[in-house]
């Protein structure tokens, strides 16, 4: 893995070259008829599911939150709240998580998002070296460490995804 420039990058990757953290992007051809967006890049780069992470917005009590989940998986809300102090949880409107983060749906980053939200990266993410994500737009995966993901998204680790 070689650190990337930031020239014409994401916020995501002008992020990540900020901070010195070592990644590779990985761009791949994407279909714009996907519905299925980590599963079609999983594909695509030759990924196992589990080590391709989804970024998802869920509305919890004190506001917006950032859950990051393998794609092999489905958020468990209720354990997203609970990893947040909360009881409840619920998916945001896309057009709301549009406007918050910056990013469109399906190129959602967990770094680089115009305004940080509090963020819960699911805790399998350790059982690997690197792991994969958005790097903000449709077509572009990161792999990095999930360390560097933790560091400068300010995460907590918890198991929020259910299998």
């Amino acid at each position: 893995m070689g650190k990337q420039k930031a020239h014409g990058g994401t916020p995501a990757t002008v992020a990540l070259t900020r901070a010195k953290a070592e990644f590779t992007l990985h761009p791949y051809d994407h279909d714009p008829a996907a519905q299925a967006y980590g599963e079609e890049a999983a594909d695509a780069l030759g990924v196992p599911y589990e080590r391709i992470f989804k970024t998802l917005v869920a509305e919890v009590e004190s506001g917006l939150a950032v859950a990051v989940v393998p794609v092999a998986g489905k958020l468990d809300l209720k354990a997203l709240a609970a990893a947040l102090g909360g009881k409840r949880a619920a998916m945001a409107d896309a057009a709301k998580v549009e406007r918050v983060t910056g990013y469109v749906v399906g190129g959602i980053s967990p770094l680089g998002q115009r305004r940080q939200l509090p963020t819960v990266v699911d805790s399998s993410a350790l059982d690997f070296a690197t792991i994969y994500f958005s790097a903000g737009r449709r077509g572009l995966q990161i792999e990095t460490a999930p360390a560097n993901l933790v560091t400068l998204t300010r995460a907590a680790t918890a198991p929020i995804a259910r299998r």
